[in-house]
Formats: structure tokens, sequence, C-alpha cells
């Protein structure tokens, strides 16, 4: 196999490398976003190397690197690997997923407000996985079918609602927002319903926890995203064509609607797979993929910079979630939904001075 890069080809006044594989594969790679996401990955990782350090037993970073590459007393390899590593490991995986989610829904609706959360899908996959908790006793795999369940009937029924000869982002997402609202009055109800300790439980995991996640969660989570992330590759330079307009997108080829379904279906797997495993985390997924366009200066969002900056916001909240109150640890979830809606009043401001 050989390849060919070239610098300084110049693209919409972008600095681009040109890659091909035998004449046969033909990509261009921004330099700003692939530095950008450079930049987002070193800072996670360091902030992830604190925060397996940080806490009752305190473990320099020299150390934790150490557990980490199997140079370290037993102890330290313990804390570092069995206990604190997992945990960062999936606020990493997860928040990669809603960045992910959130940029594909928002590219779908070209609209910055066009995030899983607002829209109703992460609300759906709530539901879904309260009724399997409540009724039939929970389990983890029986919690993320029902979670997969409910997120995708959510995104059947608003598809549906929203749907006059093709689907408009704004439509899509007023009919979201009215769905996810009739869904969180039945998720109370379904809480206020339920026995005093199920309700309980429900709550403390409604608000969205990585506390009590280790190793056995990290397997099935890497697995799931692995394929979720290879199906949304293949899709991922239909996108921008999509965003043009339906009839753009066929003129170039692509199918609209099934390429669409496709996408709603993996978007949604993805809030799906979060929710499961840890319970509605909020505003990732509407905040990761702006932050990061602002960051890479590009016109439209992008998986790979929503993805570095969904794992970055997530890990440092995790940490602030542990830290802020200690030794009393908060849900990570009540971390991002006070930070997240400080920067919704924000969006929603800034797109009322734009109308």
């Amino acid at each position: 196999m050989t390849r060919e890069q070239r610098g300084g080809d110049i693209d919409f006044g972008r600095r681009l490398w040109v890659v091909r594989v035998r004449d046969r594969v033909d990509g261009r790679i921004d330099i700003r976003t692939v530095g950008v996401c450079a930049a987002l990955l070193l800072v996670t990782v360091m902030v992830s190397v604190v925060a397996v350090g940080t806490g009752d037993y305190y473990i320099p970073p020299n150390e934790v690197l150490a557990a980490v590459f199997g140079d370290a007393p037993r102890l330290t390899e313990i804390v570092v690997m069995e206990w604190r590593f997992p945990r960062v490991a999936l606020a990493f995986l997860f928040g990669a997923a809603l960045g992910v989610s959130g940029a594909v829904f928002q590219s779908l609706t070209r609209n910055p407000l066009g995030s899983p959360d607002i829209i109703g899908f992460g609300t759906g996959a709530y539901t879904g996985a309260l009724v399997v908790i409540l009724a039939l006793g929970g389990g983890y795999y029986r919690t993320g079918a029902g979670a997969l369940v409910g997120g995708l009937a959510t995104a059947a029924v608003v598809y549906l609602l929203a749907y006059r000869r093709g689907v408009q982002g704004f439509r899509l997402i007023i009919v979201g927002i009215a769905v996810s609202a009739v869904l969180a009055s039945v998720n109370t109800w379904l809480v206020i319903r339920a026995d005093l300790d199920d309700a309980i439980a429900a709550a403390v995991w409604g608000a969205g926890t990585l506390n009590g996640l280790g190793w056995s969660q990290v397997g099935p989570v890497l697995a799931v995203s692995v394929v979720i992330a290879s199906g949304l590759a293949v899709l991922s330079r239909r996108l921008p064509m999509l965003e043009m307009g339906d009839d753009a997108a066929r003129a170039l080829g692509v199918r609209a609607e099934p390429t669409r379904l496709m996408l709603v279906f993996l978007g949604v797997a993805l809030i799906a797979m979060v929710t499961a495993a840890a319970g509605p985390i909020s505003f990732i997924a509407l905040a990761a993929p702006q932050l990061a366009r602002r960051l890479t200066g590009t016109s439209s969002v992008a998986m790979v910079p929503a993805a570095c900056m969904g794992a970055l916001l997530l890990v440092v909240s995790d940490v602030v979630a542990q830290r802020a109150f200690a030794p009393t640890q908060l849900p990570v979830g009540v971390v991002t939904v006070s930070v997240g809606g400080a920067y919704f009043v924000w969006l929603l401001a800034r797109e009322g001075r734009k109308q």
C-alpha cells in the first residue's frame, strides 16, 4: 500500500492534507481540525490522569502512568486499574458517543438546537429503560434493550408526526420538544406509581450517574460503540450532501430518506447505549458539536471533533461531580445539566437575535 500526503493544498481558504491510497482512496484532511482534535484529546488525557490520581488515596501522575503500563506497586495498580480507570474510560466513551449523536442530529436538522435530548430521543430511551426497571426488575441487558426500544419508538413517533412530504429540521425540533414534554410527564407518573425502593433507585439512576460502573460495562459499551461508529463512518460522507437539501442530495446520488433513517437509527442507538448504562446525561450532545465547530472554524458540525469535545466535557464534569462536595459524590448528570442549562440559555438568546 502506498500513500501520498501533500501539504499546502488550499480549498475554500483552508489548509488541507490530500491523502491517496493506490489511487483508489482519495481523502482531504483539514489541518486545523486535526490540530483541534489532538489538543482536545491531550487535555482529556491530562484531566483523566489527574482524575484517576485524585481521591482519598492520592496517587501522583507519574505513578498513575506507571500503573497503566504495569510498572507500579500492587496497591497502586489495584486502585488505578480496578477502581478508578474504568470510570474514566466510560466517561470518555459516553462523552464521545453523546457528542457524535448530537453532531448527527444537528447536521440532519441543520439547527444547533437539534440535539437528541432536546428532540426527545433521550427522554424516550429513559422511558423505555424505566419501564423495564420498574416492570421487569431491570438487569443490564434488558435495560439496554428497553432504552433502545424506547428511543427508537420515540424517534419513529417524532419522525411520523413531523413528516410532510419530507422532514424539515425546525418542524422536527418543535414536534420533538412536544413529545419530550409528554414523555417527561409519563416518566414522572411511572416513578410516582412505583414502590418506594424502586422509585428511589429509578430517581438516582435517572439523574445520570457513573457511580458503581466498572470493567463489566466497559467491554459491552466499547463493542457497541465500535459497531455503531463503523456504520456512521460509512454514512458520514453523505451528511454534508443532506445538509444541502434533499433535492441536491438526490442529484449527487444520495438516497435521502433511507440515509436519513439509518443515521437516525445509529444516533438513537448511541443515546440508548449511554442511557442504559448510566441514565440520561443531558446537554453534552447539545453543546459538544457546537463548541467543536467554533474551535475548528468549520461551517457545519463534524463527528470526530464533536466526539473529542464530548469526551472532554464529560470527563471534566465527572471530576467536578466527584470532588465538588467530597466525600459526597453527585450524579454527573447534575453537573452537565447545571453547565448545559447556562449554555442552552445563551444559545436560545443568540438564535433569537439572529431571527
